[in-house]
């Protein structure tokens, strides 16, 4: 039989009370601002690796690119990626998800066009 979705929030309610975790969103109006934007930066700072990718795209070239270093980026967004699905932090996920997907095309822009 399904649980209706309104029993998943009151669980999740009560084990941030049981862990003495803090509410969310903050009750707290800066930590309630810098919560949104972590959900913002999650979602912005992948997109900065679009401006390499569409370089390399556009260029044909990745010459001057460190294939070490972004293998490097892609192996520690995974540790992160893990931690986050670990903890359940969402934001975390969301982020390094993004971050992987992208610096995968990186590694593979660096392979074809260097």
């Amino acid at each position: 039989m399904p649980v209706p979705e309104k029993a998943f929030h009151d669980i999740h309610i009560r084990k941030r009370i049981h862990k003495k975790k803090e509410p969310y969103p903050s009750p707290e109006k800066l930590k309630n601002i810098i919560d949104k934007l972590v959900y913002a930066s999650s979602v912005l700072l992948p997109l900065l690796n679009i401006i390499q990718i569409l370089k390399i795209w556009t260029e044909k070239d990745a010459s001057g690119v460190s294939i070490i270093s972004w293998i490097g980026f892609c192996t520690f967004a995974f540790v992160w990626l893990t931690y986050g699905i670990i903890h359940k932090e969402k934001p975390i996920i969301m982020l390094n998800l993004g971050l992987i997907i992208t610096q995968i095309i990186v590694i593979i822009e660096i392979i074809l066009y260097g």
